[in-house]
């Protein structure tokens, strides 16, 4: 099983201890995910985040062109920003993949298929490491070292290889996002492991770090099992919505096919 860079963006979440009033809030974010090849819209993302950005849990779930869901992603804090929790359920064929743990020490699994046994691993995490969308803390805590033209290496948790990869994340200069003043970043290996990665280009608001395009290889495959090249725009920034809507997103069945 191959699957390149995952899509730093898809995030996730549930609360798991009893939290203020204020951080009770819930907010809602829309992405849609296109190919890079002819622009066709691929699925829809929904995002749903609760708590402080220190310790914030999140829920995606991964919609079909029209809508229904296919896939969820959970996400909850565990040490820092950077090294969340998390659990994705592919209701396609039964995949899914996560990390759970305390602090550094983590147990990283993957299963393939429904029918597929489940493999699991042990693995430390060095300082600095980064999971899944822990990716979006990373970057906005080494803003000023990017705009300052430094680069960012880093070990990213690949958990369907069950393993640690080096990046090194750099700024690439100053764009406008539709109209919006933005960054643009660009992440790729640090080192040769056999096997090939194309760059992932992601482009953030300048006013608040705020992402709004991922363009790279996504970690939701297809129906056919493999991972295709995306571009995924959040254009509009989250909105307040009722915590009842989080509570029902978290037990919607997921569809087996986005087919007819």
């Amino acid at each position: 099983m191959r699957q390149p860079l995952p899509c730093l963006i898809l995030l996730l979440s549930v609360i798991a201890a009893p939290v203020s009033a204020a951080d009770q809030t819930v907010q809602r974010q829309e992405g849609r995910a296109y190919a890079t090849a002819d622009g066709r819209l691929l699925y829809r993302e929904t995002h749903w985040l609760q708590g402080p950005a220190s310790a914030q849990s999140r829920l995606v779930l991964y919609r079909c062109s029209d809508g229904r869901p296919f896939a969820r992603k959970w996400m909850t804090p565990q040490g820092s920003p950077q090294t969340p929790d998390f659990t994705l359920d592919d209701g396609r064929d039964g995949y899914q993949e996560g990390v759970r743990g305390r602090a550094a020490d983590r147990q990283v699994s993957v299963r393939a298929s429904a029918q597929a046994p489940t493999f699991s691993r042990a693995i430390t995490l060095p300082s600095g490491a980064v999971v899944d969308a822990g990716f979006d803390a990373a970057v906005r805590s080494h803003w000023a070292a990017l705009q300052a033209g430094q680069s960012v290496a880093f070990q990213f948790l690949l958990p369907s290889r069950q393993r640690l990869v080096p990046l090194k994340l750099q700024r690439t200069g100053a764009v406008s996002w539709q109209g919006e003043p933005a960054e643009q970043l660009q992440m790729k290996l640090d080192a040769w492991f056999g096997f090939a990665v194309p760059a992932v280009t992601l482009v953030y608001a300048s006013a608040d770090q705020r992402l709004l395009q991922f363009t790279g290889t996504g970690n939701v495959r297809d129906e056919k099992g493999r991972y295709p090249q995306v571009r995924v725009e959040f254009p509009a920034a989250p909105v307040a919505t009722p915590a009842a809507e989080l509570s029902a997103a978290r037990t919607q069945p997921l569809v087996k096919t986005c087919g007819a």
